[in-house]
């Protein structure tokens, strides 16, 4: 079987649908061996150092572990000076970062969580970095927060990587879905899953169901016909799985269907979920649509949310269509 590299599989898109310019096949490159290098420090763990936590909190006010920190630099070193972006935003950080004026700009903006799943990382247990890639408006001079917040249907590509047993990249640039795995003796990404589809059916779950006292009675209604199994509404008895790792559980799904669910709860009506728009939601929601899934807050497609802020959460419900309708239907009543 003849292995095809990232770098062959986004010319040959580029030749058959003309959606991948150079500067943008050149962005995704760097960004892929930025994932690369996080990758190395990954499964480096404790050899490395780079286990545990450090004193500091993000701008979510979570505590930063060490990794969270060295993958967020390791993705704004790596794509300062390529010349093919404006600004960048990470979950990480309170304020966009703006490119170097020693380095020259691109047309196009970078926005990343570097790793998710911190939870996770301290156990050896999968995580990830979810990327999504925006144009910059027409005439932009300096870069502002406003120029990010573009609804999710204006995204240009995305993707995420998952280190696991293996490392793997699924991308996006509006063609389908499709997945590379790392080459870890040749250091080469090798596109290993073409057309990735989500089953519209599904019997799997994922919920933090230690939250369910606090959900609202569309989500309390939902999960419990799925708890009731063959003798409930459903007639058919469901599985739940939850990794913890939005990158991990939504490849789960993409690999043998199911649906993801973070909904919001009644605990703090100013945070109407836990989930971030720019970081996490919408990237994942490309993904998932373009391999024939489906993906709302509950009430409205994610990818039409108008953003109005740089780290807005919301809730998310995303996966095999048939779920997905049906809790956003029961939403809706």
């Amino acid at each position: 079987m003849k292995r095809i590299s990232l770098t062959q599989h986004l010319v040959e898109e580029q030749r058959q649908h003309n959606t991948i310019p150079a500067e943008l096949r050149l962005l995704i490159e760097v960004v892929a061996r930025a994932c690369k290098t996080i990758s190395h420090s990954v499964g480096k763990g404790a050899l490395g150092d780079v286990l545990g936590a450090l004193e500091t909190e993000n701008v979510q006010g979570e505590v930063q572990k060490k990794l969270d920190v060295i993958s967020n630099e390791i993705l704004l070193e790596a794509n300062e000076w390529g010349g093919h972006l404006a600004a960048m935003a990470s979950e990480e950080m309170e304020s966009i970062h703006l490119i170097p004026n020693r380095y020259p700009k691109g047309e196009y903006m970078l926005v990343f969580d570097p790793l998710d799943g911190s939870s996770n990382i301290d156990v050896n247990v999968s995580i990830g970095t979810i990327f999504s890639v925006l144009k910059a408006p027409e005439g932009m001079a300096t870069p502002t927060e406003q120029d990010f917040l573009q609804p999710g249907s204006k995204q240009v590509a995305a993707g995420y990587a998952v280190y696991g047993p293996q490392t793997m990249l699924v991308l996006t640039t509006g063609n389908g879905v499709n997945c590379f795995t790392l080459d870890r003796e040749m250091g080469s990404w090798v596109l290993t899953q073409r057309n990735m589809q989500i089953p519209p059916t599904t019997r799997e779950f994922a919920i933090n169901m230690s939250n369910q006292r606090h959900w609202q009675p569309p989500v309390q209604r939902y999960v419990n016909e799925l708890l009731a199994g063959t003798t409930g509404p459903r007639g058919a008895d469901f599985n739940m799985r939850w990794i913890a790792s939005m990158v991990a559980d939504v490849h789960r799904i993409l690999n043998r269907g199911g649906i993801f669910m973070y909904p919001a709860d009644v605990r703090d009506p100013s945070k109407p979920g836990k989930l971030r728009l720019m970081y996490e939601a919408n990237p994942m929601a490309f993904i998932v649509e373009q391999a024939g899934g489906m993906a709302t807050d509950g009430k409205q497609r994610i990818l039409d949310v108008i953003p109005e802020k740089l780290h807005q959460r919301l809730p998310v419900f995303l996966g095999s269509r048939d779920e997905v309708a049906l809790v956003t239907g029961y939403h809706h009543e």
